[in-house]
């Protein structure tokens, strides 16, 4: 081989060797940069952070984006990893999470989410202003727990998610079993701005209707003694609907105002008292109930297979929660407390906190029980 020849092939391998090193050094920019999203011209919600990372299967340009909504409070943290965790694994879509917190929990969920099999997710923190709750809101004596700020993120999701068209919202106490495009999927009808799981229709409520009184009518949750109530000419035995998962059309969202609507009532309430004195859920499901009275559409109901919260949970069959898409711990008993229903489930998508600040009570009673 002559000298020239060998003096080429050198040349070859050192350029080689220099675009080796500079294509190392390009990924190892990339994983350390985060494009930051700008909603600062929105009044009550601040990004905290954005995260971009590359999901699992190469996202396709032509892919839709889902985005799920999530509220995460400092008390519930291990619910809403848990969540996020069983929707992960269980779809191969271009999944969004936006989870929406209080500053004080911004740091703490971060170093969960990093340190954990979640480090991969695209996630967006977004912090919720309680000021926006301001008249709005009042502490009702009757109730046994107090106003919990977060339950009303779920008003606000064109605020959330400016340029999406489409979004879920879900609680934090919920396990996903099927694949969210499925839920994502679910047909509107026009001029509808949401779909919900009611309550007289779920399979879930077949199970435990017997016994139930007014909680799965607008009676439960609406004081009908007011005039303003009985003005709306809205029948009391009308079903109710589970607001603790739902699909909104955000586009349809904004034509009807529809944050501002539920903004009057919450308004309303303070001044008149509009809700029952034996309100069945949630101080966020009434003004839903008004807004959306005969205007909603519905999912499959085995996408909010709901009570595993309560007592009724226990009724179910094994092989009717495996079938279920969406299992709800609704109700006082969560599934990292003490008597919750089937919490074996909700165990298996668990991340531990590697702060210790959030634990399992039942097993800190287990473990206590055997010293």
């Amino acid at each position: 081989m002559s000298f020239r020849k060998v003096n080429i092939i050198i040349l070859v391998l050192a350029v080689a060797l220099f675009l080796l090193v500079l294509h190392h050094n390009f990924l190892g920019l990339s994983s350390l940069l985060r494009n930051e999203v700008s909603d600062s011209g929105i009044v009550g919600f601040q990004p905290i952070d954005f995260v971009p990372n590359v999901p699992r299967q190469a996202v396709d340009g032509r892919e839709e984006e889902i985005p799920v909504i999530i509220a995460a409070s400092e008390d519930r943290l291990g619910g809403a990893i848990a969540a996020i965790n069983s929707i992960q694994h269980n779809t191969r879509s271009n999944v969004m999470f936006y989870i929406v917190t209080l500053n004080g929990t911004a740091d703490h969920l971060r170093s969960w989410l990093s340190s954990s099999t979640l480090k991969n997710i695209r996630y967006k923190i977004v912090n919720f202003d309680t000021k926006l709750l301001d008249g709005k809101v009042k502490e009702d004596p009757n109730q046994g727990e107090s106003i919990k700020p977060l339950t009303f993120a779920r008003f606000y999701l064109p605020v959330l998610v400016p340029s999406a068209k489409k979004a879920i919202y879900m609680d934090d106490d919920v396990i996903v079993q099927g694949d969210i495009l499925t839920l994502y999927n679910t047909p509107l009808k026009p001029g509808h701005a949401a779909a919900f799981s009611e309550d007289c229709d779920s399979a879930s409520t077949k199970v435990v209707i017997r016994g139930a009184g007014n909680q799965y009518n607008y009676i439960g949750y609406l004081d009908y003694k007011k005039e303003r109530i009985r003005k709306l000419s809205m029948k009391a035995s009308t079903c109710s609907f589970n607001p603790g998962v739902f699909v909104a059309n955000l586009t349809e969202w904004k034509k009807q105002n529809i944050t501002n609507q539920l903004e009057k009532w919450m308004k309303l309430n303070v001044e008149e008292g509009l809700y029952s004195r034996t309100l069945a859920g949630s101080t966020t499901t009434p003004p839903l109930l008004i807004v959306f009275y005969q205007q909603h559409s519905t999912i499959d109901p085995m996408w909010n297979v709901r009570h595993l919260g309560s007592s009724a949970g226990k009724r179910y069959s094994p092989q009717f929660v495996k079938a279920a898409k969406l299992l709800h711990w609704n109700g006082h008993f969560k599934p990292w407390g003490r008597t919750a229903s089937y919490s074996e489930i909700w165990e298996k998508w668990y991340i531990p906190d590697p702060t210790g600040k959030f634990s399992l009570i039942r097993r800190h009673m287990e473990i206590s029980n055997i010293k």
